[in-house]
């Protein structure tokens, strides 16, 4: 099948996922009786949820492929890289300091000044001597982001017990929205930032080849790189700051979509942002569904998932080193 051809199938595929996770929840599989109060509180609940797992995925899916094409590393991801969880930092001290209150720009704002200088500090320190190695970068990564973990945790240990609570939940990944504010924020930064990135394919292909060959074909390489960061680093964080911590999505769906749609970004961050959505609320509706009455947080349910499959990757790509 043309790469072209399975980019129309993932987008008739994302409608039926849409409506399959609706009928799926921790009160039976199917639609709720709509004519009760009940009924129409449950239905509300699960749109919600799904709406949510569309806009967080496409976002970390997003934020993935930009990552894997301007540092050419496929184990590149903000869960990797560690800015998930400077994001994570951000959100939570906005959180139990009560600044998120005030606005809900507050929160993802937050999320994107820490995981903005937790990618900054992981960029120094894998780069040495004018190089980058792909090992370096993920040794630089699981060592800060292991730091603002150590931060997190004593924020926690510090906070009350009702926000201590909060902030452990929010933290395995929740797609429970907290506030319709706080969606609507969150989908006016995710969405326009997805769009950006599409504007930016052709950008994105030449970098791909190596930041020497995209500035000879007429890039300006330091600014495609620092755009497509930032609007990495700002989707991240607005994903943290509305569903939590949620791994490894922006590692599994762009490099499955890469090898069935084609490393053309004209169509790799259409299909990868559909599929993330889709892999997301697929995800949350059997984290509801497979033990109910007992929720399994989404992120538990993606680490399953991804953490065998980062594995997987690493074994394939551990002689290569993609990044110069």
């Amino acid at each position: 099948m043309k790469k072209a051809s399975l980019l129309v199938v993932i987008v008739l595929l994302a409608p039926v996922a849409f409506g399959l996770c609706l009928l799926m929840g921790a009160s039976g599989i199917g639609l709720p009786d709509l004519g009760t109060s009940m009924g129409r509180a449950v239905f509300s609940l699960r749109l919600n949820r799904v709406l949510a797992g569309f806009l967080v995925g496409a976002g970390l899916s997003c934020a993935g492929v930009v990552l894997q094409a301007l540092l050419r590393n496929p184990l590149a991801e903000p869960y990797v890289l560690g800015v998930s969880s400077g994001a994570g930092l951000g959100a939570a001290m906005a959180i139990l300091s009560g600044a998120a209150a005030f606005s809900a720009f507050v929160l993802p704002l937050s999320a994107f000044v820490c995981a903005a200088a937790t990618l900054a500090i992981v960029y120094a320190l894998a780069r040495t001597g004018g190089k980058l190695s792909i090992y370096s970068l993920i040794l630089s990564g699981v060592v800060v982001s292991s730091v603002c973990s150590s931060l997190l945790m004593f924020l926690i240990s510090m906070a009350p017990v009702e926000g201590m609570h909060s902030v452990v939940w929010w933290m395995l990944g929740n797609l429970e929205i907290a506030s319709n504010a706080l969606f609507a924020a969150s989908a006016l930064l995710i969405l326009p930032g997805v769009a950006a990135i599409w504007l930016m394919a052709p950008e994105l292909n030449a970098l791909t080849l190596g930041h020497e060959m995209a500035h000879h074909v007429g890039v300006r390489t330091k600014v495609a790189v620092t755009l497509g960061l930032l609007l990495a680093t700002l989707i991240s964080a607005a994903a943290v700051g509305l569903a939590g911590l949620i791994g490894f999505v922006g590692l599994i769906v762009p490099h499955a979509m890469r090898n069935l749609v084609g490393a053309n970004h004209r169509r790799l961050v259409p299909a990868s942002a559909l599929a993330g959505g889709m892999f997301l609320a697929v995800s949350d509706a059997a984290a509801r569904t497979l033990f109910a009455p007992i929720e399994i947080p989404v992120g538990v349910v993606t680490a399953l998932i991804g953490g065998p499959f980062f594995m997987f990757i690493l074994h394939r790509k551990k002689k290569q080193e993609w990044v110069e």
